[in-house]
């Protein structure tokens, strides 16, 4: 993640930065990527780089957060502790809706084309109850489909919504 020096840079400079990385990790996987680039395109020297970020992954899981933070913001959702699969459901078409809709599109396509298996997984947490994980992977899963292949987004929304009803608890028993 980002330092603290980058932390308190002005807001128009840090913009400028992460305006720079969007554009170079858009356009370029993580393996392809060049310092040189974002610098150039941020107006800031090379050695500033290194003070904001230890190096490219680094810079990348910062823009990727960035992203992250920004689609989810926007898709909206709320903290309910009871399985909804309607509302999972919800929640996955809105999210590829603002994905689409957004300047991060090219970089979270290329994301999970790309980049995802050269970064470290994120933790699960153990106690994540089982059905939650499994609509947690179902619904991952189906965003990075859509997004790799938009031509299939009616069939994998369907098979989406199927299998989220199949795992949806009888008679309103607690789940979580």
């Amino acid at each position: 993640m980002p330092s603290t020096t980058f932390d308190h840079l002005p807001i128009a400079k840090r913009d400028r930065v992460t305006a720079a990385l969007l554009t170079e990790f858009s356009a370029h996987s993580l393996a392809d990527a060049q310092v040189a680039r974002i610098v150039a395109s941020a107006d800031i020297a090379r050695g500033a780089f290194y003070k904001y970020f230890d190096n490219l992954t680094d810079a990348y899981q910062y823009l990727y957060h960035v992203a992250l933070h920004e689609i989810h913001r926007d898709a909206g959702g709320d903290e309910r502790t009871t399985f909804d699969a309607d509302r999972i459901y919800q929640g996955v078409v809105d999210f590829v809706d603002q994905i689409n809709d957004s300047q991060y599109y090219a970089f979270i396509r290329r994301h999970y084309a790309e980049n995802e298996s050269l970064l470290p997984s994120a933790p699960v947490s153990p106690r994540l109850p089982a059905i939650a994980w499994a609509a947690m992977v179902l619904s991952h899963a189906a965003i990075k489909e859509i997004l790799l292949d938009p031509d299939s987004e009616a069939t994998v929304r369907e098979r989406l919504r199927t299998t989220l009803a199949l795992l949806q608890p009888k008679e309103d028993r607690p789940c979580f």
